[in-house]
């Protein structure tokens, strides 16, 4: 498997595009960076004396975490979601392929430019609404890809998102020291790490996360998902996506609203301007989990709260988890 990175070589770069024909006659590479913090895959920056356009390539780990192991395929996954999803594509909400190397594990995409995700949502306290419809008009054209044949049912990343979302997080002793995080963090976790009615209520979810559905998922909807400037809006990182059920999708969402706003209409929201059938307490079961998992596991947000703030969001996902 040949690899790349800020480090390689613009000379072996060249060569590889040159061999995909990938690059035009005449163009040459200028330089490669890094245009973000990559989580799960390293994702380049390639600029050549024509235009610039996104590598990305997957390893046998997380990026952000390599003691952490990953499935290579995600990234078959994520060119599968995208030759899936032409018809949005088209449509300027997801990012268009250049190119695919199955071997190699790497894609090339359209350069978004200067383009941020939307985790500022945290820091503001809120969202515009007319992002959150975009948001939901394009989950609803997702969710409307019903039984397509042969879809990866992605089963070793999500046997990884199902211990960080259902299982670890909810271990008494999980080996991750949340006073690290925040003082005072691990007490406030311990009474949902004891629980044994939430606990199973969890566990159910979780079981229904791994089974087979029919509806095209995202799988990480969330704003390190979504990435804006001025009034452009796409959707990237379907690395996770499956066959599953809406509602997993949604509940994620909603939880992340949630989790910026403190307001629990969003749950409402959420499935008003969705364009779909949901079931609403599954919905908020999904929120539920995912809010207390970002706050006591270990996929941390840039979320700056008081701990009286997090007890408050733990205690309101507590209620939609039990209803």
């Amino acid at each position: 498997m040949q690899t790349f990175d800020t480090l390689s070589p613009l000379t072996d770069m060249q060569r590889y595009l040159q061999s995909k024909e990938w690059l035009r006659p005449e163009e040459r590479i200028h330089s490669i960076e890094k245009p973000g913090e990559g989580n799960m895959n390293v994702v380049l920056r390639i600029q050549t004396n024509a235009r610039s356009f996104i590598l990305k390539q997957s390893r046998p780990y997380v990026q952000k975490y390599p003691q952490i192991e990953a499935p290579l395929s995600r990234i078959t996954v994520e060119h599968q979601f995208y030759m899936a999803m032409q018809d949005i594509t088209s449509a300027a909400y997801l990012p268009k392929i250049l190119g695919y190397d199955n071997d190699n594990y790497l894609m090339l995409l359209e350069d978004l430019g200067n383009c941020e995700d939307m985790t500022s949502i945290y820091k503001k306290r809120s969202i515009a609404p007319e992002k959150l419809e975009q948001l939901l008009l394009i989950l609803s054209r997702v969710h409307r890809k019903k039984e397509i044949p042969l879809f990866p049912e992605n089963m070793e990343m999500r046997r990884l998102n199902h211990q960080h979302i259902f299982i670890l997080p909810f271990l008494e002793d999980n080996g991750f020291q949340l006073n690290d995080v925040q003082s005072g963090l691990q007490q406030l976790a311990e009474p949902y790490k004891t629980d044994s009615t939430l606990k199973n209520r969890i566990a159910g979810m979780g079981q229904q996360y791994l089974s087979k559905g029919n509806t095209l998922l995202h799988g990480d909807y969330y704003p390190g998902s979504w990435m804006t400037e001025g009034d452009t809006l796409y959707v990237i990182d379907p690395e996770f996506s499956f066959m599953g059920f809406p509602e997993f999708d949604l509940g994620v969402m909603a939880a992340h609203l949630i989790l910026a706003t403190h307001q629990n209409r969003y749950l409402d929201t959420v499935l008003q301007h969705y364009k779909g059938q949901a079931n609403k307490n599954r919905v908020a079961q999904m929120a539920g989990i995912e809010i207390l998992r970002r706050i006591i596991g270990l996929a941390q947000l840039p979320l700056e709260r008081t701990l009286d703030e997090k007890k408050s969001l733990l205690h309101m996902a507590h209620k939609m988890i039990l209803l």
